[in-house]
């Protein structure tokens, strides 16, 4: 058979020869065709995609990008992980579960980087309503007698089900998958696919716990962000303060502050790998700065840190020039030493370091 009467794909990876077409594009240095360049130029070329709204433009885009996400760019931080103690008693995961917003929660033994599995809402209903179900009637009379009803359980049970008993005994964790940060995500939606497991943790080079993965945040990189009816819509804040100066969530983007303050904050050398201004702020300062450090940034800011836990910054005052205090870098301000008007502007310390907003993890 000669080479033009070759099937299409005939001789790709068969040790063929080459069909006259590749020779060709090779001689004129236009490399071998690819199909993923030629969409993605066609998509980029509004006047060829007149059949493609600007939403199914977008989600192409996506689909096509997908392969250069990894892991580590979609994860949910270890600080912002939502989890229980496997030893919790019943009656915490029910509180946990009606202020995290959350449908299943990772179950961990002393610390994160012990992980147990994870605990669904829909397990641990099942649990509580077959309680019920198999629970004596309380409060009826006894049969032939005339008596006071028999009284009501306690309030730490449950319909017979003792609720300080702890999680750990009713037998109804899930496993969860574990994933280095460096795995591509389109591989992680395939697995979570085959395994029908739709969360993972992320597990560093030490085997501790970097952070969490649903298969809610891959789908989210294709058709955007995806919130149900109790999502709370949290922004960043940034406000001006009287003095001139702004007041920021630390995690509000730098792009976003950067437009406030009218600076470039992501061109600077510190903020090559960060994206907020907490990152920013513990970047500049070599560690994570304590509640009342300010630590000096360039083009003349100093960002005074309002709130801060060990793990990270919460909130961050920013000075302009000429508006800025005096620099104490790498020093912390005595708590006895700020005015009462300081002390307001500064929040109360926060959750604990594993007590995290409650979006990203479903």
């Amino acid at each position: 058979m000669s080479i033009n009467d070759r099937p299409p794909g005939a001789g790709e990876g068969t040790g063929e020869r080459p069909s006259l077409f590749e020779r060709l594009r090779s001689l004129l240095g236009l490399g071998p065709a690819s199909i993923r360049d030629d969409i993605e130029d066609a998509l980029e070329d509004t006047t060829t995609t007149a059949d493609f709204s600007p939403q199914e433009r977008a989600m192409l885009k996506n689909v096509l990008g997908l392969h250069e996400l990894r892991i580590a760019d979609i994860m949910l931080p270890r600080a912002d992980i939502v989890a229980v103690a496997g030893g919790a008693s019943l009656a915490e995961v029910l509180s946990l579960f009606r202020t995290a917003g959350h449908s299943r929660l990772p179950v961990y033994g002393e610390t994160l980087d012990d992980p147990r599995g994870m605990v669904h809402i829909r397990d641990f209903l099942d649990h509580l309503a077959g309680a019920v179900e198999l629970a004596p009637r309380r409060n009826r009379r006894p049969r032939g007698k005339t008596g006071a009803p028999v009284p009501p359980l306690p309030a730490s049970t449950f319909g017979g089900l003792d609720l300080t008993k702890p999680l750990i005994s009713a037998n109804i964790l899930r496993p969860v998958l574990f994933v280095p940060p460096s795995m591509p995500a389109i591989d992680l939606l395939v697995k979570m696919q085959a395994t029908r497991t739709h969360m993972a943790l992320v597990i560093d080079e030490y085997g501790g716990t970097d952070g969490l993965v649903s298969i809610e945040d891959i789908v989210e990189m294709i058709v955007g962000d995806i919130e149900d009816e109790h999502d709370a819509t949290e922004t960043p804040t940034i406000s001006a303060a009287g003095d001139g100066s702004f007041i920021a969530d630390a995690r509000a983007s730098l792009d976003d502050i950067s437009k406030v303050l009218q600076v470039d904050l992501s061109a600077s050398d510190d903020a090559e790998e960060v994206d907020t201004i907490g990152g920013l702020v513990t970047t500049l300062a070599g560690r994570v700065p304590v509640r009342g450090e300010i630590v000096g940034g360039e083009a003349g800011l100093e960002f005074e840190i309002l709130d801060a836990d060990p793990r990270r910054v919460k909130r961050v005052r920013v000075h302009r020039t000429g508006t800025a205090k005096p620099r104490r870098s790498g020093k912390s301000r005595n708590r006895s030493d700020r005015s009462d008007a300081e002390a307001d502007d500064s929040a109360p310390p926060g959750p604990a370091a594993d007590d995290p907003p409650a979006e990203g993890q479903h």
